[in-house]
């Protein structure tokens, strides 16, 4: 019997990435796509003994996500690590309009996409696994990273929804990865590193979150917030108000704020 297959977006570096060597460890053969290159990760997947497929695509986009789709060649998809995400930071009213369509293309429209069509042949055979990762940045309104955090609070509530739609598939198992600010590419791809955020010494270790959204997953547990830091601040985001978490946000996030 041939292994099982995962794909794995956003995975030539961080949580992606890890995601990726999670699978490989548990013996799914991968394909893993991303819009940058796969130079150094690529060798790092084979290396945990997986047989690796890479894919270098936008997934912003319906014919990026049908080209995912297609390199799987027919085969049956077993689990789904969907974390391709783009971030963007500095004031709404002086972000390029192409960027700032760029993060809700990439995080709502072609996720959504790549769900809906996993999502349904999982569910008519009942059987499979998808790990969405989500963001503690759905939970606040996000000053100086307004789009991004709008885009997390669509997928945080989405997922959500789709978890009720599809309950009687009870093979099936979704589950939303909830992290705070991880030691990634992220802050350098998304003009953040003039931010107290950005330069934060104490961001997540992408492996741990990592680890955390997999054992999630493997256990069938609809969603987790990575970190007992992360944790509280959702439980204190759902009772204080909306003007309150944006002050917060924007004392993390807006340029200038990085400490020396």
């Amino acid at each position: 019997m041939p292994n099982k297959l995962a794909i794995v977006t956003g995975a030539s570096s961080g949580i992606g990435l890890e995601l990726a060597k999670l699978a490989a460890a548990d013996g799914y053969d991968l394909l893993v796509a991303a819009d940058t290159s796969f130079t150094d990760a690529s060798a790092e997947l084979k290396a945990a003994g997986a047989t690796v497929e890479t894919l270098e695509v936008d997934l912003s986009n319906f014919e990026g996500v049908d080209r995912l789709l297609a390199a799987a060649g027919g085969r049956q998809i077993d689990l789904l690590c969907a974390n391709a995400g783009h971030g963007l930071g500095r004031a709404f009213l002086d972000q390029d309009p192409a960027e700032w369509r760029h993060v809700i293309n990439t995080n709502v429209t072609g996720t959504t996409y790549l769900l809906q069509k996993v999502l349904k042949q999982m569910v008519a055979r009942n059987d499979g696994k998808v790990l969405v990762t989500g963001s503690i940045a759905g939970y606040m309104p996000g000053s100086f990273q307004a789009v991004y955090n709008g885009t997390k609070a669509f997928v945080d509530s989405f997922v959500a929804a789709i978890q009720n739609e599809i309950k009687d598939a009870d093979g099936v198992t979704l589950t939303n990865l909830m992290p705070g600010p991880v030691e990634t590419e992220f802050f350098k791809r998304g003009d953040m590193m003039d931010t107290s955020v950005g330069t934060d010494p104490k961001k997540s270790d992408p492996a741990d979150v990592a680890k955390d959204g997999w054992d999630a997953l493997m256990s069938g547990k609809h969603a987790i917030v990575s970190g007992l830091k992360n944790k509280v601040q959702v439980a204190v985001a759902n009772v204080t108000p909306n003007e309150v978490l944006a002050e917060r946000h924007r004392q993390m996030a807006e340029p200038g704020t990085a400490k020396e």
